[in-house]
């Protein structure tokens, strides 16, 4: 609150502020006279009771009515306006007056609340609601400040030192920001109290699943560890958040709050998408289909727009120095809920489609300049050889005192809240003999002496199942002819000395446009959803939404090697019908320009002068072998 003048600060400084336990429940101190005298347990009142508290306060019709409808004490905390206008009592300006009455018998009446603020670098002053405060208070959240949003980032941007803490504190900001917007802006919604706090948790919640280093640990360590095991961070997430409940005694604050298990349903829902209900129509459990818009907030399946992107787009921004050209609190001033097939769903103006599409196109752009970087990929890939080594010699305590190994630790909780990034420095000072290939190999990162990267090229198929990528590495090896291996004087290469790397890029929806998936609606006609074509924005958007591309590191760093392979990778591409990366581009000239730029003789001369000549070979050769560059 903002307080304008000296005085009231003292006397709000005097006040004492309350502590969780003094926040009070829906167990409310009433008397006939309004003054707080008994404490009165309402979820033992009759019918009778109620009708009776009601006609002492004037209200004789509507004590009629509540007897008819059998409301007592126990459903009386859920009465809001939509079941007032359902049971008839009256005008608006009555049902106002009636819940005027009962706000204090609600179980979303506003309480007490004793906030935290946090300074955040991004959206500035920030409140959690005590609940949330509770759960950051655990040592299964404050986990997350110890792994880092970007990984193996980090290494090549030396800003990206961000980590998984401050991101969900600001998911849960800008998820109560959406939510409270559309509250106000729609109140018809029936949006509650208890409905915005669980939006809220769950936005702070959503990542608790997150292992050492992000992504690498889901979409690398995993796979390789664990390749029969179908293992996303959503679904630990969830199991996190319970185990978070459940060692912390938080169920009791849950209810405080008037969260009930739908409630904590509805919470984890939000976290891991879709779950199977039975009902292929509404696969929901925690909120009926009236609510359906709620689930797009904080993880949007329909989509792709939701509050986790706007955080990450302008923190990652921020801290690689990246310009972030979306302006997610534009966004919010359009966003309203409309029905469309039957569903209610988020929607905005139809003029900031262009808007939208600047918002994917940053994502792209993050991932191509970014997350995707060929050093950061390589480092990350190094990373995660030097976790497969560690797995069967490092030990983790578990539940029950049980030591676990890294790859068991996803199906136990106590085992994976002591799993962070801290494993890298664990191994990398280790003095165990059984870890000595694994160190090693992180050893080589700290001294910058990576596998290469020969080329890139880029593949006409977008499909590549695991069964292509685990044979890639053979193929290539085998792809160049042993005659013109002779007449080079090269070494072979076994199809262990090479990695192979499939990156894709994409607008979130791997070949779909995400903007066919939004609707909008225009300034004379607010309450209707329609929707706008690629054609009907500009002639200069993308005609393909998707592409992969294939990258190929040598482990060993000699500069015959890394020609032999980068041989046998044109060789295969060639073979595949992929695009052919030509002899020079070792450090793909797309990611790592040359300082000078070679010029043609004259325009119209397909040939370079003798001069130029010289350049350009020098130019292949220092970018053909840069061992040490990048």
């Amino acid at each position: 609150r903002d307080i304008a003048h000296s005085s009231v600060m003292s006397k709000s400084l005097a006040r004492k502020r309350p502590r969780y336990s003094e926040v009070h429940s829906p167990e409310l101190t009433l008397s006939q006279g309004s003054v707080a005298e008994e404490t009165v347990d309402i979820s033992e009142w009759s019918c009778d009771r109620v009708a009776a508290f009601l006609e002492e306060h004037g209200h004789n019709d509507v004590a009629k009515r509540f007897k008819e409808e059998e409301i007592d004490g126990e459903v009386l905390p859920d009465v809001d306006l939509p079941k007032l206008q359902h049971m008839n009592i009256g005008p608006v300006g009555k049902c106002l007056k009636v819940l005027q009455l009962l706000k204090c018998f609600r179980r979303d009446a506003p309480i007490e609340h004793s906030y935290k603020v946090f300074n955040d670098p991004i959206h500035g002053h920030i409140e959690l609601d005590p609940l949330c405060v509770r759960i950051v208070d655990t040592p299964q959240f404050q986990r997350l400040r110890y792994i880092k949003q970007l990984g193996g980032c980090y290494f090549v941007f030396p800003g990206a030192s961000h980590n998984r803490f401050e991101h969900s504190l600001g998911v849960c900001y800008l998820a109560g920001r959406l939510v409270g917007t559309l509250n106000k802006r729609q109140p018809e919604l029936g949006i509650t109290e208890q409905d915005i706090l669980c939006v809220k948790i769950a936005g702070l919640c959503h990542d608790l699943g997150h292992g050492p280093f992000s992504h690498m640990f889901d979409s690398q360590f995993i796979p390789r560890v664990r390749p029969d095991k179908q293992w996303r961070h959503e679904d630990a997430s969830v199991q996190m958040f319970d185990h978070l409940i459940a060692s912390n005694n938080l169920k009791s604050e849950f209810q405080k709050y008037g969260l009930s298990d739908t409630d904590i349903e509805f919470i984890k829902e939000q976290i891991t998408g879709q779950c199977q209900t039975g009902n292929s129509e509404w696969p929901y459990r925690g909120r009926d289909e009236s609510k359906a818009f709620l689930y797009e907030i904080v993880a949007n399946k329909r989509s792709g727009i939701d509050v986790d992107k706007w955080d990450y787009f302008a923190r990652d921004c921020y801290c690689l120095g990246i310009s972030n050209n979306f302006d997610h609190r534009r966004f919010m001033k359009f966003a309203r809920v409309l029905s469309h097939d039957d569903r209610l769903q988020i929607c905005t103006r139809d003029k900031e489609v262009g808007n939208l599409y600047d918002m994917f196109h940053t994502r792209n752009s993050l991932h191509r300049r970014a997350y995707q970087h060929k050093t950061a990929n390589v480092i990350e890939l190094m990373i995660t050889e030097a976790l497969v080594k560690a797995n069967d010699h490092l030990w983790i305590p578990g539940k029950d005192g049980c030591m676990v190994k890294m790859s068991d630790a996803i199906d136990d909780m106590v085992a994976y809240t002591h799993l962070t990034d801290y494993v890298y420095h664990q191994i990398l000072f280790s003095t165990d003999k059984n870890l000595q290939e694994a160190r090693e190999i992180l050893q080589w990162i700290e001294r910058r002496e990576l596998y290469r990267c020969v080329a890139q090229s880029q593949a006409k198929d977008m499909k590549f199942g695991k069964e292509d990528k685990a044979k890639a590495p053979k193929e290539i090896i085998e792809a160049l002819d042993r005659d013109h291996l002779d007449a080079q004087s090269l070494t072979p290469l076994s199809h262990n000395d090479i990695l192979v790397d499939f990156v894709k890029f994409d607008y979130g929806m791997d070949e779909k446009n995400p903007i066919d998936s939004v609707r909008f609606y225009v300034k004379n006609d607010p309450d209707r959803a329609v929707r706008v074509r690629k054609d009907q924005v500009s002639q200069m958007l993308p005609e393909h939404f998707a592409e992969v591309h294939i990258r190929v590191y040598c482990r060993l760093r000699d500069d015959k090697s890394c020609q032999f392979a980068f041989l046998c990778f044109r060789q295969w591409c060639e073979n595949k019908g992929f695009s052919v990366p030509k002899e020079g581009d070792v450090l793909d000239m797309g990611l790592t320009p040359s300082k000078t730029p070679l010029k043609r003789k004259d325009s119209g001369s397909e040939g370079y002068s003798s001069g130029d000549r010289s350049h350009l070979s020098a130019a292949k050769k220092s970018l053909r072998f840069a061992g040490k560059t990048a």
